[in-house]
């Protein structure tokens, strides 16, 4: 556990460890300071007025803003802010191919950048009787604040794609720092959000990435899928004002336990949808590991040899394994419904958890 009296310490001393891991994730509540904390970060790595820190926040979301034709009420776009270095080069990087790779996984609605103009305007497929396909499409809408959100974060991931790639535009990144991407996605979201995060940051080398998030979630599928990323917990000491940064290890103390208190919940609720197994997968192999089995299915299984032990395993092994999709999370068969119900009721009688954080009764972990 280390103390710092105020953030630029706190921010200096990820800039060291950032140096020195490939991923750092951070775990911090709201009203910690994560926002201020990014935004120390990247100033610290400005030398001479230039940049090295690519960076997602709340500022990287008013770089977009709404123009919503008030006049005759009938053209909205969103305004892109041109004097930032966040769009350099878009049009010759074709950018709407980039931003569209990522963004069909997660919408329905589709979208022209005005590179002349620099505003993109959105449209989305409806039904109707208009057309020989029986869908007609509205043009110059405006999306959801969540649907928003969405494309703003495909653009990021699309211009973090090109600095990963190493395109000459980008050479300034050296480092990624990530805050709260999925602060109003619902859970089933987060793991779509993450994953896909995961996925573009691994198997490269050339940037070296701060996470930091309030959502459990969030820092759990990050926290399976960069194993070896450093994991830490920080908030801030009410008494002294000093921030506390605990180094949590492989097995952080707090997500897990979050995670469980979600299944029970879910389950009881009967919200179940398949990514449950995703989750419910990764506490049984933290769990299996800290027991010292070889495979995670030996935290529920009889020992007997028993057929229904060896479907369970199967069902986890086949339902926690692909993509997710934030557009149509896909809910539990009834059967699978019950068989994650059996498994995570064995796994809760074998394995002691306080039962004033594991609420059986459905109710939210306080």
């Amino acid at each position: 556990m280390t103390r710092f009296a105020d953030i630029d310490a706190l921010a200096a001393e990820l800039r060291n460890q950032s140096a020195e891991k490939k991923y750092l994730l951070l775990f911090a509540y709201n009203g910690t300071g994560k926002t201020r904390l990014s935004m120390k970060f990247k100033d610290i790595g400005k030398q001479d007025g230039e940049a090295d820190t690519l960076y997602f926040n709340a500022f990287t979301e008013d770089l977009f803003t709404w123009d919503n034709d008030l006049e005759s009420d009938s053209t909205r776009v969103l305004q892109l802010n041109t004097d930032s270095q966040f769009f350099a080069g878009l049009e010759e990087l074709e950018m709407d191919t980039r931003i569209r790779a990522f963004l069909d996984r997660f919408a329905d609605f589709d979208f022209t950048i005005d590179y002349d103009n620099w505003a993109v305007s959105f449209s989305r497929e409806i039904e109707g009787d208009e057309s020989e396909t029986g869908r007609d499409t509205i043009t110059d809408i405006k999306v959801s604040r969540g649907e928003e959100n969405i494309f703003i974060w495909c653009f990021f991931l699309a211009i973090l794609q090109l600095a990963i790639d190493g395109a000459e535009v980008y050479a300034w990144v050296k480092h990624v720092y990530i805050d709260d991407p999925i602060s109003s996605l619902d859970e089933h979201n987060a793991i779509a959000v993450a994953t896909t995060l995961s996925t573009l940051l691994k198997g490269q080398d050339r940037l070296h990435a701060v996470i930091s998030s309030h959502h459990t979630l969030f820092f759990n599928v990050l926290c399976n899928d960069l194993k070896k990323a450093k994991r830490c917990f920080l908030h801030k000491d009410s008494g002294s004002g000093e921030f506390v940064m605990q180094d949590t290890g492989d097995t952080p103390f707090f997500h897990h336990v979050a995670s469980l208190a979600e299944l029970v919940k879910a389950r009881n609720d009967g919200t179940l949808y398949t990514h449950h197994f995703n989750t419910l997968r990764t506490i049984l192999e933290k769990s299996a590991s800290f027991h010292g089995f070889k495979k995670f299915s030996d935290c529920f299984e009889s020992g007997d040899g028993n057929q229904d032990d060896a479907l369970r395993s199967r069902i986890v092994n086949l339902l926690s394994h692909g993509n997710y999709s934030l557009y149509e999370p896909r809910e539990m068969l009834e059967d699978n419904k019950q068989v994650f119900g059996e498994i995570l009721d064995e796994f809760l009688d074998r394995y002691a958890f306080n039962p004033e954080v594991i609420r059986a009764e459905g109710d939210t972990a306080q």
